[in-house]
């Protein structure tokens, strides 16, 4: 039919993480991610496809643990900063910061987890937008590992998140937005000072 088009779109994000412990309850880490997608289109003229990747953010923080997990669940608390992040037209350099706790009891072989963070950003300029303020997010996020055996744990769990809608010139674009989703790991030590997750 006249006017009739079809879309397809998937995407791919890696990230790419390495952690250092300073001591034996202060450790630092950092990440980057990297997408790709691949967007297919068919209408009156044919069809058509376009891709597209970019490195998309770089982070750096710091995790802390309060208390260990003896009688009572153990406390972690970790700080995050955004050294580089990909927007629409425009990179923003150190305008977004995470922090947030995470709690954990392990009763072997099962680890109960529950990790709540807030992340805050500032505003930045976005190609001819100077003033865009990305929402600020809330997470919430229970899950619970096995130890399958000395080498592999395996993990599942939720996340909630609430995000607030985004604004542009002091106006409000957009919703705010919240969502659940399904997150499921494994982690493989390599050795005992070494882990894949």
């Amino acid at each position: 039919s006249v006017g009739e088009s079809q879309n397809n779109s998937d995407r791919i994000v890696g990230t790419l993480g390495f952690r250092y412990g300073l001591t034996g309850k202060t450790e630092v880490y950092t990440r980057g991610s990297y997408l790709y997608s691949n967007n297919r289109y068919s209408d009156i003229t044919g069809n058509n496809s376009t891709h597209d990747n970019y490195f998309t953010d770089a982070w750096a923080g710091l995790n802390y643990e309060f208390k260990k997990d003896d009688d009572t669940p153990a406390l972690l608390g970790f700080l995050e900063l955004a050294v580089n992040e990909k927007h629409r037209y425009d990179n923003a350099w150190f305008k977004s910061a995470l922090c947030g706790l995470t709690t954990y009891k392990a009763i072997d072989p099962v680890v109960f987890s529950l990790t709540t963070a807030y992340r805050y950003h500032l505003s930045r300029e976005d190609g001819e937008i100077e003033d865009y303020k990305p929402g600020n997010i809330l997470l919430i996020s229970p899950s619970v590992g096995f130890a399958v055996n000395d080498r592999v744990t395996l993990t599942t769990g939720l996340q909630w998140r609430s995000r607030q809608a985004d604004r542009q010139d002091d106006q409000t674009i957009g919703l705010h937005r919240t969502s659940t989703d399904l997150v499921l790991g494994v982690g493989y030590g390599f050795t005992k000072d070494s882990t894949l997750n």
